[in-house]
């Protein structure tokens, strides 16, 4: 059943705040097959609030995986259980660096305590009968490069599946990402692995692969402001034929559908304002983009902020 969720060797990776509906519906217009992740979801929050904007789905978004965060086994695993219907698989967050999460020993704080982590495994795989996997880093700090035994534990526990970051918790995500590490997990479990960190191109997919040996690549923030990448690496590896990046005028077509589509989910001032986190990464490149973001950015009403994007087309 995992194999079948990860036909491709691609996914997009779960990020906080950023992998909303509106994103993983743009992404899979782009790609049929990539495996989809939603954002990190609170196993606290879902408990008291089943429901609402962040567990929507679409029909045409399977295969998708939810992925969950927490540091309470039967909690988390209650809230799998209830994700069953939306899911074609379960993740287990055990990697977000951020200091509130790790504070509350969810995320990366789990690889320092990796019995809690097979335990929180071990009940969640008892409670579902769909695949489960897990991300994690290559460690806490870089004296505690335990990566390895770790991706073994939850194996053991009866993970299916692994994404791992080549970072360490210290490093959030500065510095390089460092692939050639995670091939030592890959020679040392048996379940599938893909790598995730600085996948931001084909070239870069294509690299990381080659050195960490991993099964696949799990694309982040490689994929804000180019929604085509993962479905343009799918294509490089699956038929050899190398799409190019979208042009500005593409990036800024696509902004303005991301920006309606917000709006439509969340109404015009909420989705306007969630919009601008995506910025920098659609209007890059060009003569006057610091000043033209900083510029919509104060704009709330939908209509003003699509007539200063159209400024741009028409230059």
């Amino acid at each position: 059943m995992i194999q079948h969720l990860i036909s491709s060797r691609v996914s997009l990776a779960p990020m906080a705040g950023i992998t909303d509906y509106v994103l993983r519906s743009l992404v899979r217009e782009n790609s049929q097959s990539a495996l989809l992740t939603t954002e990190m979801i609170s196993s606290e929050f879902l408990t008291q609030c089943k429901g609402g904007d962040i567990i929507e789905r679409a029909e045409n978004h399977s295969p998708i995986s939810y992925q969950l965060s927490g540091h309470k086994p039967r909690m988390i695993a209650d809230c799998a259980k209830y994700l069953e219907q939306y899911a074609d698989m379960i993740d287990i967050n055990m990697g977000c660096p951020v200091n509130k999460v790790v504070k509350g020993t969810d995320g990366c704080a789990l690889m320092r305590n990796p019995d809690l982590a097979q335990d929180i495994v071990r009940t969640v795989k008892a409670n579902i009968s769909i695949p489960l996997s897990v991300k994690f880093r290559l460690g806490y700090t870089f004296d505690e490069l335990n990566f390895v035994e770790f991706g073994q534990k939850m194996q053991e526990a009866g993970a299916d599946f692994i994404t791992i970051h080549g970072r360490t918790r210290s490093q959030m995500y500065g510095g390089k990402a460092d692939w050639k590490m995670i091939s030592k997990l890959k020679h040392n479990v048996d379940i599938p692995v893909f790598a995730n960190g600085d996948v931001v191109s084909i070239e870069t997919a294509v690299e990381c692969l080659e050195q960490s040996e991993a099964d696949g690549v799990a694309v982040g923030r490689g994929a804000l402001g180019d929604i085509t990448l993962i479905g343009r690496i799918e294509k490089y590896l699956n038929q050899g034929v190398y799409l190019p990046p979208p042009t500005l005028d593409e990036k800024i077509i696509t902004l303005k559908e991301h920006l309606k589509r917000e709006v439509e989910l969340r109404g015009e001032k909420v989705g306007v304002k969630f919009c601008r986190k995506f910025y920098p990464y659609y209007l890059n490149g060009f003569q006057g983009a610091s000043r033209l973001r900083g510029e919509i950015v104060l704009i709330d009403n939908l209509s003003d902020v699509l007539a200063k994007i159209d400024g741009i087309l028409v230059k």
